[in-house]
């Protein structure tokens, strides 16, 4: 087991013991079990998984942000980290809609990249609450 702090920018998401956890990484998904070898990933909106030592495994929909591990700690610090049974799919539909007519807008190359943020981010909360609840 090792100890895990998952911190969301407005609050901490899980802390406690855990046996395994799968960020996803820019170039794939990315594992950590006990014992793991210092390291730091960066993270991209997607699907982060870890299994407690009861055996139960929880799920997130995470955005962007990075990991590290080392001594048996890891830290996750991500933007956003929500479980699926509490995303709201129409409000991350209509967020997504949003993100996209930004994106066709023509503005500064750093409210474009915002914009194509956004949209990363509610596509994938709609992609991990239809995985869950459909």
């Amino acid at each position: 087991m090792f100890r895990l702090h998952i911190l969301a920018a407005d609050r901490p998401f899980y802390e406690g013991e855990c046996e395994s956890l799968v960020v996803p990484a820019t170039d794939g998904a990315y594992g950590v079990l006990a014992g793991h070898s210092n390291a730091i990933c960066s993270i991209v909106p997607g699907k982060l998984t870890f299994r407690l030592p009861s055996g139960e495994t929880r799920v997130a929909a995470v955005s962007s942000g990075l990991m590290k591990a080392a001594e048996n700690d890891v830290l996750v610090l991500v933007d956003s980290a929500e479980r699926p049974e509490d995303i709201d799919v129409n409000r991350a539909r209509r967020e997504a809609d949003e993100a996209r007519e930004a994106l066709l807008q023509k503005k500064s190359l750093e409210e474009h990249h915002i914009a194509q943020l956004r949209l990363a981010r509610a596509v994938n909360r709609v992609r991990i609450k239809k995985q869950y609840f459909d």
